[in-house]
C-alpha cells in the first residue's frame, strides 16, 4: 500500500488515570477500563462505536498475570470484536498505538481502542529487570544499573557537564506539577535538592530515575469520516515507524543506538520534515533517566551529535523553550512502564489538539511521540499535527 492510499488516521479521544505509586482501590481491569472510558467520553463515542481494541504491557512476568488480555477483553468492551496484543518492551505503549493506526490506515477497522498499562504495585520490576549478562559479574541493579555505562559513555564522548542530568530532571519534575495526572507531584522541588539526591548509579542521582506507577492509558484513533464527526480536534497522525536492532552485537552504539536513528528518518520522510529542529513544535521523549533527554535529542535529529546537552543546558527544552521537551513532566515523574510510550504519544496529540491544559505549548502544530525499551534495541515513533496529512 502506497503512502497516498492509505487511510488518514486521527487521534480523537485520549485518557488516562491518575498514575500513583499504588491502586488498591482497582483490580487491573477496573485500572484499563477507566482510562478507556475517559478516552470514549473525549471522544464523545460509546463502546458499541468500537469496532477493534489494540492493547500492550511490559513483559507478563512484572505482575505474574500471564496473557492478561484475554481477562481483560470484557473490560474493554472486545468481546466479539478482534482484540490484539502488542509487545515490545518498554517501548510496547508506542508500538501499540502504531499497531492500532495500522489498522485504521489500511481501511481493516474505522475505530479502534488502544489502551496500555502497568500495575506495578503488583509486581517488582526492578529486580525483574535485574538480568544476567552473559560473562559478565552479576552486578546489574535494575534498568539504571545497564544503561548507566552508556551515560558516561556520553558524557565522555561530548564533554558534557555533570550538572546536565539534573537540569533535567528539575525541568521534568516541575512540568509534571502541571500535569493533573503525573505520578510525581514534588511542590518543593530545588534544582539544589535534585543535585543532593543519593547517588543509585553513577552518575545517576536518585531524582534523576523514573518513579514505579500504576497506571493506564488509551487512545482512540479513527478514519476520515470519523474525525468529521469528532466534537473536539482531532491530531493527525502524520508519521509513525517502528524499528529494532539486537541488544548487543559488534559496533552498536549504546549511546546512539542505530535503529533510533532510522526510525525517526523514517517518520520524517512519511511527514515531509527536513529539520526536525525548525519544522517541530514539541517533543515527548521516552527519558526514564535524565541524561536520555540529551541523548535522544541526537539520536532523534534535532541536535548535532555531542550538541544535545548543549540545547539542554540552555534552557531550549524547557516549557517555555524553542523546543519544549517532556512537557507533561515524561517519564521521570510517570513511568507505568508497559503505558509509559503510549502516553508519551498521546500526551503529543493533546499538544497539538490544544487540550494539554496547563503544560500546554502555545500555537503547537506539529509534535513527536518517542519511545523506547529493552536495552535500547526497541524504538516506535509517530509525528502528529493539527492539520491533516498532505498525501
Amino acid at each position: 500500500m502506497s503512502v497516498s492510499s492509505k487511510e488518514p488516521v486521527a487521534v480523537v479521544g485520549v485518557g488516562q488515570t491518575k498514575h500513583v505509586a499504588s491502586r488498591k482501590d482497582v483490580s487491573i481491569a477496573g485500572l484499563v477500563r477507566e482510562a478507556a472510558q475517559k478516552a470514549l467520553e473525549d471522544a464523545e463515542l460509546t463502546w458499541a462505536d468500537i469496532d477493534a481494541v489494540v492493547i500492550g504491557k511490559a513483559p507478563d512476568f512484572f505482575e505474574g498475570v500471564m496473557m492478561p488480555e484475554l481477562y481483560l477483553a470484557d473490560a474493554l468492551g472486545a468481546v466479539g470484536k478482534p482484540m490484539l496484543r502488542v509487545h515490545t518492551a518498554g517501548s510496547v505503549g508506542g508500538s501499540t498505538a502504531l499497531v492500532a493506526a495500522g489498522l485504521v490506515a489500511a481501511r481493516v477497522h474505522g475505530t479502534v481502542l488502544t489502551l496500555a498499562f502497568e500495575k506495578q504495585s503488583e509486581s517488582n520490576a526492578m529486580w525483574g529487570l535485574s538480568l544476567p549478562v552473559p560473562f559478565q559479574q552479576p552486578l546489574l541493579a535494575g534498568a539504571g544499573g545497564f544503561f548507566a555505562p552508556h551515560v558516561r559513555a556520553y558524557m565522555r564522548r561530548t564533554g558534557a557537564p555533570d550538572t546536565v542530568g539534573s537540569l533535567v530532571a528539575y525541568k521534568d519534575r516541575r512540568n509534571a506539577l502541571k500535569n493533573p495526572y503525573a505520578h510525581l507531584h514534588e511542590e518543593d522541588i530545588t534544582l539544589e535538592k535534585v543535585q543532593a539526591s543519593p547517588m543509585l548509579w553513577d552518575p545517576i542521582r536518585y531524582s534523576e530515575t523514573c518513579p514505579s506507577s500504576d497506571g493506564a492509558c488509551a487512545m482512540v484513533l479513527t478514519d476520515r469520516a470519523g474525525a468529521a464527526r469528532s466534537p473536539r480536534p482531532p491530531a493527525w497522525m502524520h508519521g509513525g515507524a517502528m524499528r529494532s536492532e539486537p541488544t548487543m552485537f559488534a559496533g552498536k552504539d549504546f549511546v546512539s543506538p542505530q535503529a533510533g536513528k532510522d526510525c525517526a528518518a523514517d517518520v520524517y520522510r512519511q511527514a515531509g520534515v527536513t529539520d526536525p529542529r525548525r519544522e517541530i513544535d514539541a517533543a515527548e521523549m521516552y527519558v526514564p533517566f535524565s541524561w536520555y533527554e540529551p541523548m535522544w535529542l541526537e539520536n532523534l535529529g534535532f541536535a548535532a551529535e555531542g550538541e544535545g546537552w548543549k540545547l539542554t543546558e540552555s534552557g531550549v527544552t524547557e516549557l517555555d523553550g524553542d523546543l519544549p521537551v517532556n512537557m507533561s513532566g515524561g517519564v521521570l515523574s510517570t513511568n507505568p512502564i508497559g503505558a509509559s510510550g503510549m502516553i508519551r504519544f498521546a500526551e503529543a496529540a493533546l499538544q497539538v489538539r490544544g487540550l494539554a491544559g496547563e503544560h500546554q505549548v502555545d500555537g503547537a502544530r506539529k509534535a513527536l511521540g518517542h519511545a523506547y525499551g529493552g536495552g535500547s534495541q526497541f524504538f516506535a515513533m509517530w509525528l502528529v499535527g493539527a492539520e491533516p496529512p498532505t498525501s
